[in-house]
């Protein structure tokens, strides 16, 4: 940087983009406070299993120096799909990855989180600190409103506070839009002991069934443990035009068993056995193309900048924009010129990830039997293109 002095840089976030970022710039030297209004890491579930790819979150975890402990965590066999016939249960599709290949190995969202955690700077991370928003100051630095009514000014603010953010507001009016599509997720536990049938019917990855009412996900994570997800084609009120209360587990489970009536007992048994309640996800997403003029001492990264639907796609980009602006910070010797360099570069990809995103959404829409390698690659593709011609 121009100035003896490290630029004072925050991040608003503590999500796997946002860890992302202020590992990487630790590791370049360079000084981070990470604002988090969550109380403690543990305070909620960190969703999932994630799949990372070679150019994009495995890219994201070079740059930060994590790449190995990663390989340590990850699941290979993570990879394989397998598509039932809802009716029958018959196997009609089945991606099996190679002996020794690992393209794009699994790792649950919560030991991603962890291990990034686990490599910060003590007292990195300002836990239980919610953000209320941010204003440009008018000469390259920004103020940090937080909950509590205190302020604190930056050199620059990250916002990598998901798809609610409340630091888009200063470079953006767009707000998440609803795209009809809602995941109701429950889970089971300890499958392999307590539900055998179910953890073979899942396989080793990921379990899909669809018809025109519903598509049905099984997704194995580590410690023998298995997400649901039942995605429905609804309103955003769906549970309220049902007379649910989404909080009695037995009545959720009932409706949803309804709407997979005629589905395969097999199929319907990861609702009906489930361990957990059930929590309502909506998707949403922003703009493709969403954009903003340049502001300095603020900038985006994750879902705040570009969010987009669920296909395993915003996580690695999350990750990768956080190595790639905390790289442009510390190989720019002016702290602006580093953001612009990153919203170039990020803005694009974006647009490109969130176009190939909403052309598979149609194919899966027309019933079309995706092959989830070849889609992975198509979207690798699409998305670093703009960073083969920069």
């Amino acid at each position: 940087m121009n100035s003896t002095r490290s630029p004072r840089i925050a991040v608003v976030g503590a999500g796997i983009g946002g860890l992302a970022c202020a590992r990487t710039l630790q590791r370049h030297g360079h000084r981070v406070t990470v604002v988090e209004r969550e109380t403690s890491a543990g305070a909620r579930g960190q969703g999932g299993t994630l799949d990372l790819h070679v150019d994009t979150g495995q890219a994201a975890l070079r740059a930060a120096g994590l790449f190995e402990k990663f390989r340590a965590l990850a699941r290979a066999e993570g990879e394989e799909v397998r598509g039932l016939d809802p009716f029958t249960g018959a196997l009609v599709h089945h991606e099996q990855p190679a002996e020794g290949v690992g393209n794009a190995p699994e790792i649950d969202r919560g030991q991603l989180r962890e291990l990034f955690l686990d490599s910060l700077a003590p007292d990195t991370v300002h836990w239980g600190q919610s953000v209320a928003g941010v204003t440009p100051l008018g000469d390259g630095t920004a103020r940090l409103h937080f909950g509590d009514r205190t302020t604190e000014d930056f050199d620059l603010v990250v916002g990598a506070d998901g798809a609610w953010s409340r630091t888009r507001p200063a470079l953006s009016d767009a707000t998440p839009a609803y795209t009809g599509d809602t995941f109701v997720e429950t889970f089971l536990d300890d499958v392999d002991n307590r539900h055998p049938a179910l953890a073979q019917l899942v396989g080793k990855g990921t379990l899909a069934a669809t018809s025109d009412r519903a598509t049905l996900f099984g997704q194995r994570n580590s410690g023998g443990h298995i997400r649901v997800y039942a995605s429905l084609h609804v309103p955003l009120d769906w549970h309220v035009a049902a007379g649910l209360d989404l909080a009695d587990t037995t009545a959720v489970r009932e409706h949803l068993l309804t709407v997979l009536e005629g589905w395969h007992d097999g199929l319907r048994d990861l609702i009906r056995e489930s361990d957990g309640g059930f929590i309502n996800r909506p998707l949403h997403v922003l703009p493709i193309g969403h954009t903003w003029d340049h502001v300095p001492g603020i900038t985006l990264l994750g879902d705040a900048a570009h969010l987009m639907p669920p296909y395993g796609i915003g996580a690695n980009l999350a990750m990768l924009d956080g190595a790639d602006l905390a790289t442009a910070v510390a190989t720019h010797t002016d702290l602006d010129h580093a953001v612009r360099a990153y919203e170039k570069l990020m803005l694009a990809r974006g647009e490109a990830a969130a176009q190939a995103c909403a052309e598979l959404a149609k194919a899966l829409a027309s019933d079309t039997v995706v092959n989830v390698e070849d889609a992975r690659k198509q979207l690798n593709e699409r998305l670093l293109r703009p960073q083969r011609t920069r």
